[in-house]
């Protein structure tokens, strides 16, 4: 006994005959019919399984201790999947839709197939921006590049697929348009370029530990001093103290100079190094009267008073004729202001004593005797850093008086000139 199979296409067309319609106006009708009852379903299809995949996953992300469910459905993982069966729907049924029409039938099967490459794309894109966010919580990742390997590996995916959909729609096999390519690589490589550039420079910087996300870099050719926010493939990005945004090319930190304040961030203080000139023509050597009114500087006074015995001991033994003061061994007034910045530093509450504590001399220029301080603030905060870098200052400067000593500074009336 024979089995009829019941065939939609020729039943839609039989029917369309029987009301009297052209053979040709019917297989017209017949596709254009069919064409809508096919995107009608499709279309509740998608809805049905979108909505009840995004449900399933919400009611699991709720229920579950970790955070990756989550980024999946923000990241429309979900959504995303749930055009899968959509689609292959429409890649069984599109031949008998398109069955009077095979030019037609040839161009909706290439068309659904790219779009397969595309939503392919789509998916892997969605899961590997979950995987970032997930490891950019996890404490030992989150400063890495990580973005920058995605944006790799979905550049090799976004050539892989566009050159798989050329080849759909050239009708050309893969491997042999692949082989084709080789000709038109040195156009690939001058459009990619910076791509390239920026790969390479990522790699580097990761490998070396050069950049990472948090550190404070200055970037003075780019106008960059601030925090880094973003590492990517191209572009790192850094927000400036001012709170503006300044892009930098990810190949310029291996190809020029730029300064990262990581290691003073994790160090124990944060480095003062500044200093002040004195007018050379004030410098001189103490006589006993100058010294013993020094004495009334508490912090000093024992320094002095060890400093004029040995002194006085030391030119005594000699014979040494004081009746000129440059004879033998003398304090001078620049030798004890060195002496009370060093001790007063040593003693500020703000400085840390574990690290370099120094007060030197320069070399002397045509704008005096420089005398640098040297030291390590406790607070590497930035507004805090200032202020006390201020507060010694302040008290230096005023102290420099006291010593007989003068400041340089230029006459008003080359300032004005100037």
């Amino acid at each position: 006994m024979e089995v009829k199979t019941f065939n939609l296409r020729h039943w839609v067309y039989n029917k369309l005959v029987d009301f009297g319609v052209s053979e040709q106006a019917a297989e017209y009708l017949n596709m254009l019919l069919l064409l809508v009852g096919l995107l009608i379903v499709i279309f509740i299809i998608d809805i049905v399984i979108r909505r009840v995949l995004i449900g399933t996953f919400t009611q699991f992300a709720k229920r579950t201790r970790t955070n990756f469910d989550d980024f999946l459905i923000s990241n429309k993982v979900p959504r995303n999947v749930a055009h899968i069966i959509p689609l292959l729907i429409a890649l069984e049924f599109a031949p008998d839709v398109f069955a009077d029409f095979y030019d037609f039938e040839i161009i909706i099967e290439k068309a659904l197939k790219v779009f397969a490459i595309v939503l392919t794309l789509w998916i892997v894109r969605s899961l590997l921006n979950t995987l970032k966010d997930f490891l950019k919580t996890l404490p030992r990742l989150k400063d890495k590049p990580i973005a920058s390997y995605i944006q790799v590996f979905m550049i090799f995916a976004w050539l892989g697929g566009i050159m798989s959909a050329i080849a759909i729609v050239t009708g050309i096999p893969f491997l042999k348009f692949l082989t084709g390519l080789g000709a038109i690589s040195a156009v690939i490589i001058l459009v990619f370029r910076d791509t390239i550039l920026g790969f390479v420079a990522s790699i580097q910087v990761s490998i070396n530990d050069m950049v990472r996300i948090g550190d404070w870099i200055t970037f003075e050719k780019y106008g960059a001093d601030g925090d880094v926010t973003e590492i990517t493939l191209a572009t790192v990005k850094v927000q400036n103290w001012d709170k503006t945004i300044t892009t930098i090319p990810t190949y310029a930190l291996i190809s020029e100079s730029f300064k990262n304040w990581r290691g003073m961030t994790s160090s124990e203080g944060r480095r003062i190094k500044r200093s002040l000139s004195v007018k050379q023509d004030s410098i001189k050597c103490l006589s006993t009267e100058d010294i013993e009114k020094l004495k009334k500087i508490h912090i000093i006074k024992p320094y002095l008073e060890t400093r004029q015995t040995d002194i006085s001991n030391y030119n005594n033994s000699k014979n040494i004729d004081k009746s000129i003061s440059i004879n033998g061994r003398n304090l001078t007034n620049i030798g004890v202001f060195r002496k009370y910045v060093q001790t007063y530093i040593e003693n500020h509450s703000a400085i840390n004593k574990d690290m370099t504590i120094m007060v030197r001399q320069l070399e002397p220029t045509a704008e005096g005797l420089p005398i640098e301080i040297y030291a390590f603030s406790s607070d590497k905060r930035w507004v805090n850093y200032e202020y006390i870098m201020a507060d010694i200052f302040d008290h230096v400067l005023a102290a420099v008086p006291y010593f007989d000593l003068e400041i340089f500074e230029y006459p008003s009336n080359l300032v004005s000139k100037k």
